[in-house]
């Protein structure tokens, strides 16, 4: 049994949850999870929100109120939407809550009494007229390195490199609108360069990663590190534990990855073994997986493993680092800030959750860019849940109900098509767990539907409709394969759409908890109970409705730029 450690990255507390975040990070480490606990291992699955990025500051500011409050609001309407979507963390923490605090701060109080950490006076772009230096996200400008117009202060998300401030292109405050000023301040900074060679080292050994990750790190290594500033001057963020720095607090970058920490040892306390978190943390057994989307790839990879080890505690280094793409909307990059998104909380007003998870499980970023369109949301459940394996169960009980009671039996001897038939099945179910072991989600989810497939086949080729008026056991057996296809679905699917799994077992009589081991346990009977729908088809409408509002959300973005 492996003892495994999941987090999903710490979602800004600023805004609600959204698609993108959902493909990027969640999904797929949920349905790796609920896997891991099928075949048997001892995992837990941990995260939360980042409660201090800027992002935060700036939307409390637009909103007249305390930062706490918006973390606090969005900590909650976050972890609502994963409930929403039957993704099932451990522990949902925040970065504000005071362990998360002092065990940051005893990250910075180690790197520095180790000789990783120096002070500077730097130059800083200052805003006159609010009279306060601006961190990272209260800048914007043109990124220096791709030229693409609205770079952050810390980091273009068209190109993807890591920005100090100070070199953009035509920077502007975004608390005034004005062009800001260089002034001196004074700031922490983690030596980088020092942990070059040690990374080198892990590295080598980690030829298993997925190659977008490796490559993004191995271009920042051959680009050469370079210090990176700890601190910043902001008053919403965790103070840094020394005398005098009243207004300097940790960077985002720095603390958030402690939060996996903070969050799990939350969720030991919770559990009354408040030392649990340790037999995860620092059992050097343990595999540390991270999920992300690939923006957050450099943090995870080279900055978190830096810090790490260095601490006093011998905490694990992440084993896997599988980091996604990004998700598209309707062929465009997604934008919160244009309202270019779906946000999880209007989609669960109109659609089940479960639909969501099968299309973006089936269509996730993993190795490239996708691109979600209402439209083919409506095909996937239309055209596969519903007209491949919605069919074969409808089709295969609604017969055995009207000819057999809902009785089923396996023959005592199966013909060569029957018995092709389900070890195809048993040898595509290795295929499936294998893919969920190594996060290729799209393959799982259309390795199952190939199962379902293979019944459907199966059924119109055996024509049990015919038989059943030649020879009622011939017929008999073309249901007890369909529904030991239906069987074997039922577990294989079940990372990826759990609900509507237990729902077909129900269907079948068979026990809501199951384990990867019953795969090889062959029913000998099966006894079909009341027989209902197993997926809804979407109408036409519904996907209008859908793009109209999507397209209405678009026209008030641009009148609203049009007027400033």
């Amino acid at each position: 049994m492996e003892k495994i450690l999941v987090t999903s990255a710490l979602t800004y507390a600023n805004g609600k949850l959204h698609i993108g975040h959902v493909a990027g990070s969640y999904l797929n480490a949920d349905i790796f999870v609920r896997y891991q606990k099928l075949i048997g291992n001892d995992v837990i699955y941990i995260g939360g929100t980042d409660d201090y990025g800027t992002p935060i500051s700036l939307k409390a500011e637009e909103e007249g109120v305390a930062p706490r409050i918006i973390a606090e609001r969005y900590n909650k309407s976050i972890k609502k939407d994963l409930q929403g979507l039957n993704i099932q963390l451990d522990n949902f923490s925040g970065t504000s809550r005071p362990r998360h605090i002092k065990i940051s701060q005893d990250f910075f109080t180690n790197l520095l009494e180790a000789g990783y950490v120096t002070k500077k006076t730097l130059k800083q772009l200052y805003d006159k007229k609010y009279k306060r230096f601006l961190a990272d996200r209260y800048i914007e400008g043109i990124c220096p390195y791709c030229k693409s117009d609205g770079a952050r202060g810390d980091q273009c998300d068209n190109c993807g490199k890591l920005i100090d401030a100070i070199n953009l292109i035509e920077p502007k405050s975004k608390i005034s609108g004005e062009t800001p000023i260089i002034k001196e301040t004074t700031h922490w900074y983690l030596n980088l360069p020092k942990f070059e060679n040690e990374l080198r080292e892990w590295l080598k050994i980690k030829t298993y990663w997925k190659d977008n990750v490796r490559n993004f790190i191995f271009s920042w290594l051959n680009e050469g590190l370079k210090e990176r500033a700890i601190t910043r001057d902001l008053d919403w963020g965790v103070p840094i534990p020394l005398e005098n720095t009243k207004g300097k607090v940790l960077y985002v970058w720095f603390d958030a990855p402690i939060g996996y920490i903070s969050s799990t040892q939350e969720w030991a306390e919770n559990k009354g073994q408040p030392d649990l978190w340790k037999d995860y943390w620092l059992n050097p057994n343990t595999k540390l997986i991270h999920f992300l989307g690939k923006d957050n790839i450099p943090f995870h990879t080279i900055i978190w493993p830096s810090m790490l080890m260095k601490q006093k505690y011998p905490y694990v280094l992440p084993y896997d680092v599988p980091a996604n793409e990004f998700l598209n909307l309707e062929g465009q990059k997604m934008s919160t800030s244009h309202n270019w998104t779906v946000w999880v909380e209007d989609y669960l007003k109109y659609f089940n959750g479960e639909l969501l998870r099968y299309v973006l499980a089936a269509n996730a970023p993993e190795t490239k860019d996708s691109d979600f369109c209402w439209k083919d949301f409506q095909a996937k459940i239309n055209n596969e849940l519903n007209n491949i394996l919605g069919n074969l169960a409808n089709r295969t009980f609604i017969f055995a109900q009207k000819c057999f009671n809902g009785k089923i039996s396996k023959p005592e001897v199966l013909s060569e098509q029957s018995q092709q038939t389900l070890n195809e099945a048993c040898k595509i179910a290795d295929y499936i767990g294998g893919s969920y072991n190594n996060y290729q989600v799209r393959k799982a989810s259309r390795l199952a539907m190939d199962i379902a497939r293979i019944g459907n086949k199966y059924f119109d080729e055996t024509q049990p409709w015919f038989e059943v008026k030649k020879s009622k056991k011939i017929a008999e057996e073309t249901l007890y394969v369909c529904t030991e296809l239906l069987r074997i679905i039922s577990i294989v699917y079940s990372p990826i759409i759990p609900k509507g799994m237990k729902k077909l077992r129900k269907m079948i009589n068979l026990p809501g908890k199951i384990s990867w081991k019953d795969l090889d346990k062959k029913q000998i009977k099966f006894e079909i109970s009341e027989v209902s729908q197993l997926f809804k088809k979407i109408e036409d409408k519904e996907i209008e409705k859908q793009l109209e509002l999507l397209k209405a959300t678009q026209t008030v973005e641009e009148k609203i730029m049009e007027h400033g």
